[in-house]
């Protein structure tokens, strides 16, 4: 297991908490990998009824780590997705808790779990478009099923951040705590899951993410014709260059 992701296991409860404080939790590959190993073994381990993902240094994940990108590297594990999670199916539920921000593949890693309890001074928001890249890990698919069509297409088109209240309105957060205290929150809420029979509530979530919240493969599928020459362009390459450099980006439209 990587240090640069931590678990911990309490009450019935697996704790995942990505830990690269520094970079704002951006995920790389190692950061994939860790977590991939991390649900694996909270999956196997048949005492953990819940899980929880969050993030280390008050900032649940600020997306993919733009600068291994511009370098050629893709923080995608084969059939599990970005962050070695946004396309696997977990067997038992996932709580997100976040602190601070929730951004591109961050949002989408919280999209990828069942419930999200926010602390208020958290952020959300897919800001892809501003760096010349779409968000290709389900969270342009996963938003309309989530919030109001409009809400969903505003935020996917403008790259815009919304904060906890605005995302609890809108039916993306479940829970909104004090500052600080979203662990806490996600904790309690897990804890009481975790003292229900196993069985029914693996049962329990197949069924609800069944009816609404499994990605469809073939839409999955689909976004790669759409998605892929974006993320070959060069202007895919400008924007995490002039991120990483703190200018703005020169499109070419190419």
């Amino acid at each position: 297991m990587t240090d640069l992701v931590k678990v911990d296991v309490q009450d019935g409860v697996g704790v995942i908490t990505l830990n690269r404080p520094e970079a704002k939790n951006a995920v790389n590959l190692e950061v994939a990998q860790g977590v991939a190993d991390a649900v694996d073994k909270l999956e196997a381990d048949n005492s953990v009824v819940a899980l929880i993902i969050t993030g280390a240094g008050g900032t649940f994940c600020s997306g993919m780590d733009l600068k291994a990108f511009a370098r050629g590297e893709r923080p995608s594990i084969p059939g599990r997705g970005f962050a070695g999670l946004t396309e696997y199916q977990l067997s038992k539920p996932l709580i997100a808790a976040v602190e601070g921000y929730a951004l591109a593949g961050g949002c989408e890693l919280a999209l990828a779990s069942d419930i999200i309890v926010a602390a208020q001074t958290a952020q959300f928001g897919i800001p892809e478009v501003k760096r010349g890249l779409v968000a290709a890990a389900g969270g342009v698919l996963k938003l309309a099923k989530t919030m109001p069509y409009g809400a969903a297409m505003e935020l996917a088109l403008t790259g815009d951040f919304i904060k906890a209240e605005r995302a609890r309105e809108l039916g993306l957060v479940t829970q909104v705590t004090d500052e600080g205290k979203a662990l806490d929150g996600a904790l309690e809420l897990a804890k009481r899951i975790a003292q229900n029979g196993p069985l029914a509530v693996k049962a329990s979530k197949e069924l609800v993410s069944m009816s609404i919240k499994w990605v469809d493969k073939d839409l999955l599928e689909a976004q790669k014709a759409i998605i892929d020459p974006v993320f070959k362009s060069k202007d895919a390459i400008e924007g995490a260059t002039a991120f990483a450099e703190k200018r703005s980006p020169n499109w070419t439209g190419k």
